[in-house]
């Protein structure tokens, strides 16, 4: 997204949503612009700041930007440190808003602002080996607090959140995209990757979605949507979260650790942090790689949706590591 659109587009309709809040803005400053476009806004006389998102039309309905606020406040009833809602000054969750010449409109919600940076910026730059370890140590931990919560949750009526089910991840039309038609990929490329969803495929039916393998996740656990401010570590950007199997989520806290040394170690530590809250059976651990090998997956699948990113040196390594994965390994 350019500066000009952002100017003239997202900007206004930032500043028009914010009237339905319960605030008098000082100061508002853009943080991201990608799925979605999100501000930080500073307010007088207010000790914490907030962020306003603007969401990405289509994606998730008002139904289920509802229920990612009901899920992340049993979340935050159960002690995991989430990012806390702002009502409207109507006392609704999202305010529904115009964008200037874009000819679509979104929903704007607030949360709380968390202090503190990426965990991502951390772990690439100070983090030594044995804080890694620490710090997927209480990942895992927090998956498992994640994962008990659901298991005990009594969902709101009307409550409802994507499938990354074996369609969701991979049926005909994946929810990250098809990621076997990336026009970066050889024929032959392509052919490895179907036969490996194939596999995949047979590999979760029979390890079955049973409740204690499979129910509310996060579903995108990567350190960039984890904060760290130096002692806690708090999580945001609930936008994937929904049905699926809780190694599915530990996977997506791991992928990318196969682009940093000791990832056997990491994983072990996520694992023993775990297991402090939460039992894993042989057939969990067992099954792990191939979900982060599907992980993988949707990460191509990802940037086949997004052309924009053409050209990214980390979708090269996601893929070369994949498709090294589907021609080496017997199982694929």
């Amino acid at each position: 997204m350019d500066n000009e659109l952002l100017e003239s587009c997202y900007m206004p309709a930032a500043l028009q949503a914010l009237k339905s809040f319960p605030v008098e803005p000082d100061d508002v400053t853009l943080v991201s612009q990608s799925e979605n476009v999100t501000f930080r806004v500073s307010v007088c006389g207010d000790e914490s700041d907030y962020v306003l998102r603007l969401h990405r039309p289509n994606y998730n309905s008002i139904e289920e930007l509802e229920s990612e606020r009901a899920w992340t406040a049993a979340l935050s009833k159960a002690g995991i440190a989430v990012p806390a809602a702002l009502a409207t000054r109507d006392g609704t969750s999202f305010e529904l808003v115009d964008i200037p010449g874009a000819g679509h409109r979104c929903y704007v919600g607030m949360t709380r602002w968390i202090e503190g940076s990426p965990l991502s910026d951390y772990l690439e730059t100070s983090a030594g080996m044995d804080e890694r370890e620490r710090l997927f140590h209480e990942i895992g931990e927090i998956a498992a607090a994640i994962h008990n919560e659901s298991a005990t949750w009594n969902e709101p009526p009307g409550f409802q959140r994507r499938r990354l089910d074996l369609d969701g991840l991979l049926g005909d039309n994946p929810l990250w995209g098809r990621f076997w038609e990336h026009g970066d990929l050889t024929k032959a490329e392509k052919q490895s990757l179907l036969r490996a969803r194939d596999r995949a495929r047979d590999a979760l039916e029979a390890y079955g979605e049973n409740a204690d393998k499979f129910g509310l996740v996060h579903a995108d656990l990567h350190p960039d949507n984890i904060v760290y401010d130096g002692d806690n570590l708090a999580l945001i950007d609930f936008d994937d979260s929904g049905y699926g199997w809780h190694m599915y989520d530990i996977a997506t806290a791991l992928v990318e650790c196969h682009f940093a040394p000791g990832f056997d170690a990491i994983c072990a530590s996520l694992l023993d942090g775990y297991r402090k809250h939460r039992p894993l059976k042989d057939e969990d651990v067992e099954i792990l790689p191939t979900f982060v090998l599907m992980r993988g997956m949707a990460i191509i699948g990802w940037y086949h949706e997004r052309p924009e990113h053409t050209g990214s040196a980390y979708f090269e390594n996601v893929k070369n590591w994949v498709i090294g994965e589907c021609e080496s390994s017997p199982s694929w």
